[in-house]
């Protein structure tokens, strides 16, 4: 079985972070297009890092969660076979699903690759496109009762523009990149000192920071960035955290899971306004990485609420590829599913046990 770093977490003190009352979830809005101080990853590092408190109903959600997924890992083949069964799915889901706008003429060439890409059934639509075959993109919806994703590719310099288009018509308040910079993999559609155009659209830098953590050598690099139509000066800009994990490898897992839970922190113990827009994921296809850290997140957001049906995760996976064929590609990844869930929810009954 993959080989993932447990990790050894220190005993801190109530006053070493910030504590954060997921009970008091819903008074805690956050804003869709906050300023720069305000975001809700302005203080965000390992440093940081805030403390959740649980609710004892969440607190027997998790420590229920958490013996399931134990239990599982003494019967390591019920993993495999697991994925083995989501694998095999994946014909049929392919049979009952087509590709004719991705792979149409006008299209092709916006896909990074032609053997992934979205369905007809639920790709992202750019609106109000004048020109012809302007409204696709490779990225597909990805929505359970719990969460809103775009998968989408690692954007390609002939997209680059459709990319932020997609970010502002949908308002979307984070991108979360799993990859590093390289044009066989992802385009450099973000870097920039001052400002950068792409066609009408115009990306502002307004801060970049690394993530430090001692509990690992992968540390996450973050963007606020400010995006806006250049035609439309009335036209507030939408504010965009950009978080890259550069370390991840195609087609691999990461020694720990401690960067990826890091994300996962800054996102899912918060609630966003109604009006805020799904949350982007790429890597370079749009479905390994991508549907790996999406599983991870929706199963956690599931159990806290008390959804108990997020421990099937071999479902979730089979949902996700039901809207965009290939996500969590690997038995490595996921693997890594279940080590990142687990060390998720230790931390979290630790944590409670602490302030008990």
């Amino acid at each position: 079985m993959p080989k993932i770093k447990r990790t050894k977490r220190s005993k801190r003190r109530k006053d070493d972070h910030d504590v954060v009352d997921v009970r008091r979830q819903k008074s805690q809005k956050l804003d869709c297009c906050p300023s720069e101080k305000s975001h809700l990853f302005s203080e965000f590092s390992a440093e940081n890092r805030r403390r959740v408190v649980l609710t004892q109903d969440q607190y027997k959600y998790c420590s229920q969660a958490l013996k399931f997924f134990q239990d599982k890992l003494d019967e390591p083949r019920q993993i495999i076979e697991e994925f083995r069964k989501v694998n095999k799915g994946r014909a049929e889901t392919r049979k009952e699903k087509t590709c004719n706008v991705a792979l149409s003429s006008v299209n092709w060439r916006k896909n990074r690759y032609d053997n992934i890409v979205p369905y007809d059934q639920n790709r992202v639509v750019l609106k109000d496109s004048s020109k012809s075959g302007r409204d696709y993109i490779n990225a597909s919806f990805i929505t359970t009762s719990s969460s809103r994703f775009i998968a989408t590719q690692g954007p390609l310099p002939n997209t680059y523009e459709d990319f932020w288009e997609m970010v502002i018509q949908y308002r979307c308040p984070v991108v979360i990149m799993l990859t590093c910079l390289d044009m066989d993999t992802c385009g450099d559609y973000f870097q920039a000192e001052d400002e950068r155009e792409f066609g009408n659209v115009c990306i502002v830098t307004k801060w970049m920071r690394s993530s430090e953590s001692s509990d690992t050598n992968s540390p996450l690099v973050l963007r606020l960035l400010e995006v806006k139509h250049k035609e439309n000066s009335e036209e507030p800009p939408v504010s965009v955290l950009h978080i890259q994990y550069p370390e991840w490898p195609d087609h691999g897992v990461p020694t720990d899971t401690v960067a990826v839970r890091e994300i996962l922190k800054g996102l899912i113990y918060q609630e966003a306004p109604p009006e805020a827009g799904p949350i982007v994921v790429h890597c370079s296809a749009g479905i390994g990485r991508t549907g790996t850290y999406c599983t991870i997140h929706d199963t956690m957001k599931r159990i806290l609420s008390g959804d108990m049906s997020a421990l099937d995760v071999a479902d979730t996976v089979a949902t996700f590829r039901s809207q965009r064929d290939g996500m969590v590609q690997t038995l490595k990844q996921y693997w890594f599913c279940y080590s990142a869930i687990i060390d998720e929810l230790e931390e979290l009954i630790s944590d409670h046990q602490d302030e008990e």
